[in-house]
């Protein structure tokens, strides 16, 4: 199993804001286990867990960006503005034992 964590640090004022648009959008997008928000370290962090069964899967889930299903374009557009929420991102990519 890939555990995928999509990290992004908000501007102030703006991490609940952007939480809460990915959990408006989970449905859309199976691969999506859980939105957080950092208690500890640095600041107004949001981190959207993403669960695949390989990284082929994840790949995968990557290209049908290309082509979204009507679900996947509406949740999309909800968060066309979610770029000026946040000053800079990561990505973690796990293998569980």
């Amino acid at each position: 199993m890939i555990i995928v964590h999509d990290i992004f640090v908000c501007k102030p004022g703006n991490a609940s804001k952007l939480a809460k648009l990915f959990k408006e959008s989970m449905g859309a997008f199976k691969e999506m286990k859980m939105v957080m928000t950092d208690y500890t370290g640095q600041y107004h962090r949001v981190i959207m867990v993403t669960e695949f069964e390989s990284l082929s899967a994840f790949e995968k889930n990557m290209e049908n960006f290309k082509n979204p299903t009507p679900e996947m374009t509406q949740a999309m557009e909800k968060m066309k503005d979610m770029n000026d929420m946040y000053v800079s991102g990561s990505r973690e990519i796990f293998k569980t034992w």
